[in-house]
């Protein structure tokens, strides 16, 4: 019985002594943190190429790491969004409490909101963080589907005024301002319009565009820079919010705007360009894991 209890002391000896160095360890990293942290506020889509699944995606190819809060559940595939079940402006809420009072969150983008009450929940959420955000405003899906009420268009706009960047594409664009764009100065035109809701930046994106190569516009008050890419023939899926996640993640890494944005959009055109059809619809979604995905992320 004794050299049991010895045993066992000195087991517990070991414990006590590996928890203290766990609890010091944890310490240190707490004093110091070397994990880059962002958060992504979106629906989950369950075709895994889209919204919160493809944000972490992109997030996690850059060594970042993962944050989220869901605003609601879709049931989707490679050719539709059959249903989208909102989680409600009070579990958003308490998804981003938990997140935010837990987390030194580095950078933020959001992407389908659904309605106005949940849009005023984010912005109540991030208004006492300093992280950069980046809103990509999504509001109708690639198969057509409306992915944001009518009723939220105005409290969109105000949250714009929280953001360093807005990335529209054209049709989104064309909803926020009620015009039509079909070139390249009436992009310019529109992105300057689009500053004027408060955003730090827009990029304006083209790829809905019927150009033969595709523009896409970064502008700021300061300066304008134009991205010219060729036009693949396919169907994408996804693309806007792995560019969105990507350049957050940038930010939260310490890259400036402009780089951050360069370096998403290259590494995203070649993930496109090198990606295979997946689903019955044969939509084209990039593989942020790929390696001429992440090649040209450096």
């Amino acid at each position: 019985m004794d050299a049991i209890v010895r045993e066992n002391n000195t087991c517990v000896k070991l414990l006590w002594r590996k928890k203290n160095m766990s609890q010091k360890n944890n310490s240190d990293s707490l004093r110091a943190p070397t994990i880059r942290f962002a958060l992504t506020i979106a629906g989950s889509d369950s075709g895994g190429g889209a919204g919160i699944q493809a944000d972490l995606k992109a997030f996690a190819a850059r060594g970042v790491f993962g944050l989220s809060a869901i605003t609601a559940v879709t049931a989707q595939n490679s050719r539709a969004v059959d249903a989208a079940f909102p989680t409600g402006a009070e579990a958003v809420t308490a998804q981003l409490a938990a997140v935010l009072s837990d987390f030194p969150v580095h950078a933020v983008k959001t992407g389908m909101l659904v309605d106005a009450a949940t849009i005023d929940a984010v912005a109540a959420a991030l208004a006492p963080i300093n992280a950069p955000v980046v809103i990509d405003p999504v509001m109708i899906a690639s198969s057509g589907a409306r992915l944001l009420h009518d009723d939220a268009i105005t409290a969109l706009k105000k949250l714009c005024q929280r953001a360093i960047l807005l990335t529209p594409n054209l049709p989104e664009a064309e909803t926020l301002l009620d015009r039509r764009i079909e070139n390249r100065s009436q992009m310019l035109e529109a992105a300057r319009a689009l500053l004027k809701l408060g955003p730090q930046a827009i990029l304006l994106k083209g790829g809905h565009g019927n150009d033969q190569q595709v523009w896409d516009l970064l502008l700021s008050d300061r300066q304008h820079i134009w991205h010219r890419s060729r036009r693949l023939k396919i169907v994408g899926h996804g693309t806007g919010c792995t560019l969105s996640a990507q350049i957050a993640a940038g930010l939260a890494l310490g890259h400036d705007l402009p780089t951050a944005t360069r370096l998403a959009l290259r590494a995203l055109r070649k993930a496109l360009a090198d990606a295979s059809p997946i689903g019955l619809n044969c939509v084209t979604t990039p593989d942020p894991f790929s390696k001429s995905y992440r090649a040209h992320l450096r």
